[in-house]
This record gives C-alpha cells, structure tokens and sequence, in this order.
C-alpha cells in the first residue's frame, strides 16, 4: 500500500511527494516526482538540452515544436523518460543518484534521500551548508568523482549547482537529471559541461575552497576521451 506523506518540492514542470509503501511487516519511504498534466503544465525545460532528440511520431515533433498542449503533454512524458533512462544509467554506473524504484506515465518513483537526523525530512540542499561545515573538502571530492563517471558516460549534467546537490549526513547525492546532455551528440555539450564546473567551482570557492574551473573541464575531458 502507498500511502502518501506530505509535498516535499513544488516547481513549474512537477511536484515531489513524499509517499510510504508498506506491506503488513515492512515500510520504505520514496520520493513520486510527478510531470504536470496538460491542464496545469507549465513546461519550460529549454530546447537546447534535448537537441538529438525527438519523439518516434512526426505529428508529435510538430506539435512540441509548435508548443500545443498536445505537445506539452508529449514533451512532458519524453522528459520523465529521459529522467528515468538517465537515473537508470547513472545509478548502474556508480553514481550518488536517488536509486531508480518505477516509473508510471510521467510519474517517477525513486529513493527518498533523507536527513539521517530526522527521518521524515529531506536531505538538505548543498545550497544550505555554511562556510564552515567540516564536510565540505569530502563533498568536494565526491563531486569530481561523481563528474568523472557522468564524463565516462559521455555525457554531462548540463543544469549542475548546489541547488541540486543534496548533502544527506555524510553523502552527497546528485538530483534532477532529465536534461542530461549527450556529450558527442548534442552541439552544446562541452557548453553546459563547462557552465556546471563554473557554477560548482564558483560555489565552493565563496566557501572558501577554490577550484580552477578549467582544469576541472580538462580533467573531466581526460576521462571522456
């Protein structure tokens, strides 16, 4: 039985809820993140990170590219596909992603990534660590370690910040993936590759860690190549 626990993230695209499945002798606590229905979709992912895409249909390529609610409603499914194809991948890999349960038209099911201090909570944000969290050169580390196995995937991030870095207790896990960008295939990859080094070596840098993005960028081309 699921039963459901409360809304833990709202934003334009969908909502992420807190849901309990149990069976008569034990329980799991999950994240549902749920794609918008036609009726109150606001889509606004940008094109450029699905550039080599489609969809099978061309009267669905039409409609997305003319931004019908029809379209809407495809691209929002094409997006929970491609979260769940990257969360598979990704997790398979070895990297710190929430592990992949289900997925359900454009509802996703995957491990709800708590505080270890308080059960019912999320994980707090790298955003919210302060200056002087002593865990910050170990998130660090597995940070470019988790870039190198996204760049031995060939591929990037491409929306990567401390806004969606989730640090529970000592484990830093990496969240929102659909945008994932093909880094042989899409024009812009090595663009969006260089914009998450950027955002991530600017971020430790005002906590007192700085990190040359561009040889971050270097490092990670080692090891797509």
């Amino acid at each position: 039985m699921d039963t459901e626990l409360g809304i833990l993230k709202t934003g334009k695209e969908g909502d992420v809820f807190m849901l309990e499945r149990a069976t008569a002798d034990r329980s799991s606590l999950l994240a549902a993140k749920r794609y918008r229905s036609r009726e109150q979709l606001q889509f606004s992912r940008s094109q450029a990170y699905s550039e080599g895409r489609s969809a099978r249909r061309s009267r669905d390529n039409r409609a997305i590219r003319n931004n019908s609610a029809y379209g809407k409603a495809i691209s929002a499914q094409q997006w929970a596909q491609a979260e769940w194809g990257y969360l598979v991948r990704c997790y398979e890999a070895g990297i710190p992603v929430p592990y992949p349960v289900q997925i359900d038209g454009t509802e996703i099911l995957m491990e709800f990534i708590c505080d270890p201090e308080q059960e019912h909570a999320a994980a707090p944000r790298l955003q919210q660590l302060s200056r002087f969290d002593p865990r910050l050169p170990s998130l660090w580390d597995q940070l470019t370690a988790a870039l190198e196995k996204f760049a031995g995937l060939g591929i990037a991030h491409g929306d990567l910040s401390a806004y969606n870095l989730l640090v529970s207790g000592e484990r830093l896990v990496v969240i929102d993936v659909p945008q994932c960008v093909d880094l042989a295939g899409n024009p812009q990859g090595f663009d969006f590759l260089h914009r998450d080094c950027m955002n991530l070596c600017d971020w430790f840098a005002s906590k007192g860690l700085p990190n040359d993005p561009d040889e971050l960028f270097s490092s990670l081309l080692g090891h797509l190549f």
